[in-house]
């Protein structure tokens, strides 16, 4: 997945969401909630970022005693990017994989934001007796969003007939959540096929070609749930959950979502400022208006300035005046001299970070 422009700097799962999180935040939440104790994370390009944010896992309640979080890593292949596949990581960190002592692993992506108790979905998967299981999420926009993402088709006894791309033909698909189950030795077995197939499978490659071997089952997710696969997907992830019912289904007590916290003041909003529909997070100075945005930390609105329909990265400074709409302003960039910086929401701008226009 790319998200041309934002990537330059860090993998999809660093990337800002939501004014105060990372989009790797929710897979490793989900993971730490549901008393997963080894996490493994597979980092390859712009380690930085992620790394910095993901430390020794303390952020994300992971007991230091009895568990750990991983980052692993990879050097991507110079020669195609083709060859930069999933299983190739794993296969760079075999060793890891092998000297783990669990008997199932559960595989999950780092761009996709929902919640999901793996506990039960291990519970599931051994009780069905499959050999694999697949969770996927049964959608009506098929035809205008999830076009970067795999489907899957099932007969009546939710058996995986097989696994395909969205070519956005349908509205209705079941959207593959790239989240396996299996037993770790079935695993490695299917890394080392892979990689005697062919130097470019990917894992979904070769789960497809093993479907007439294998129990291969399918399971629905239900609730909230977004794939960032490419730029207008991040947009669009981060401005519906301004929708209330949205933001409450994926938020809540009993299931929280870590991140890394800073100490800064609360907003400032001086007099005059407005705010409607928005998100806005913590150390920020708002003297114009903002309307149906997201507000990373730190952000600075200077007086009269009119911000609509964007979503605005950590410490970014948008200049006393300044008319955007429709736009991603990466983290520290400064929008001062330009006065007016328009764009429709089906195809937002992108500012990049640290530019000063």
């Amino acid at each position: 997945m790319r998200v041309h422009g934002m990537d330059f700097f860090r993998p999809i799962s660093a990337f800002s969401f939501l004014g105060r999180y990372r989009i790797v935040d929710f897979p490793v939440s989900n993971m730490s909630n549901s008393d997963i104790e080894h996490i493994q994370v597979y980092v390859s390009q712009n380690p930085r970022s992620l790394a910095e944010h993901l430390g020794t896992g303390r952020t994300y309640n992971i007991n230091s005693k009895r568990g750990k979080l991983q980052l692993l890593f990879n050097q991507d292949s110079k020669v195609n990017e083709i060859y930069n596949t999933d299983i190739r990581f794993y296969a760079d960190n075999m060793d890891q994989i092998e000297l783990a002592h669990e008997e199932y692993v559960i595989i999950t992506p780092g761009y996709m934001i929902f919640k999901e108790d793996y506990r039960e979905l291990l519970d599931e998967h051994i009780a069905s007796g499959a050999e694999v299981t697949l969770l996927y999420h049964k959608v009506d926009n098929a035809d205008r969003s999830f076009r970067n993402c795999h489907t899957v088709s099932l007969n009546r006894q939710k058996g995986i007939k097989s696994i395909g791309w969205n070519d956005g033909s349908t509205p209705e698909a079941n959207i593959f959540m790239d989240t396996y189950v299996m037993t770790r030795e079935l695993f490695i077995k299917l890394i080392n096929k892979a990689l005697r197939i062919s130097s470019v499978y990917r894992l979904v490659d070769i789960i497809n070609e093993e479907n007439d071997n294998l129990d291969i089952r399918g399971l629905s997710h239900k609730g909230y749930f977004s794939a960032v696969t490419d730029f207008k997907s991040y947009y669009d992830a981060n401005l519906e959950l301004l929708d209330i019912e949205k933001a409450t289904d994926l938020f809540t007590d009993e299931w929280p979502i870590y991140t890394v916290t800073t100490d800064a003041c609360p907003v400032r909003y001086v007099k005059g400022s407005k705010v409607k529909h928005s998100v806005v997070a913590n150390g920020c100075v708002v003297e114009g208006s903002v309307e149906n945005c997201v507000i990373g930390r730190g952000v600075q609105i200077g007086k009269g300035a009119s911000v609509k329909n964007c979503v605005i990265l950590g410490h970014a400074v948008i200049g006393p005046g300044v008319k955007l709409e429709g736009q991603v302003v990466d983290k520290w960039a400064k929008v001062i001299n330009v006065k007016k910086i328009i764009a429709p929401t089906d195809n937002p701008g992108y500012i990049r970070r640290g530019d000063t226009l």
